[in-house]
């Protein structure tokens, strides 16, 4: 661990590596005692601030909740403003993220999938943050009585799309086909 690292407070500390392994590698796969190695902690420090794990995941969600969905408002804003519409502006938006060399999916869907069974709460946390990507979404359509279906829609092939590069670990094709299908949405909603 850097210096600069070891200068934050240990919550944070706990809080970034529990980020960068669950994302990483899995929530299941990562124990606590790997987190409390490598943050640097006692188990007592860990355990003031993490009475559980499940307590540390929901703390890992809402981090990284707010981390994306900040990237995501600026960088969609950023390529609406280049490219016009929402529909031109998802596919740079997303190539951003795709080619992270940290991509790993989305933190939502792979938690929602690994612990559904143990963390309910998990299927709700999720929802809630595809709710406000489509709410981000939808600030980018025109007002009018189709604008949460819209957005709805088009959050339902980003997540398609998340989940092929990461099934197929090559983003290019993805984008492709994104772009098609956002082309053809396009013609379908002339108001856009």
């Amino acid at each position: 661990m850097s210096v600069t690292a070891n200068a934050l407070p240990a919550r944070q500390r706990i809080l970034l590596k529990a980020h960068d392994l669950f994302y990483r590698e899995g929530v299941r796969a990562t124990g606590i005692d790997r987190i409390i190695s490598e943050s640097g902690v006692t188990k007592v420090t860990f355990y003031r601030h993490f009475p559980s794990k499940n307590d540390l995941i929901a703390a890992f969600l809402a981090y990284r909740h707010e981390q994306w969905l900040a990237w995501f408002s600026q960088s969609l804003t950023q390529h609406v403003a280049t490219r016009g519409d929402v529909l031109s502006a998802l596919v740079p938006c997303l190539e951003e993220w795709f080619n992270d060399p940290h991509y790993r999916g989305c933190a939502f869907i792979n938690t929602a999938v690994e612990l559904a069974d143990m963390l309910p709460e998990s299927l709700n946390i999720a929802r809630q943050h595809k709710g406000q990507m489509a709410e981000e979404i939808a600030r980018h359509l025109p007002t009018g009585p189709e604008r949460e279906q819209r957005a709805a829609m088009l959050g339902m092939l980003i997540d398609g799309a998340i989940v092929k590069v990461q099934i197929e670990q090559q983003a290019q094709n993805t984008l492709l086909l994104l772009s098609g299908m956002l082309e053809a949405l396009a013609l379908a909603w002339p108001d856009q």
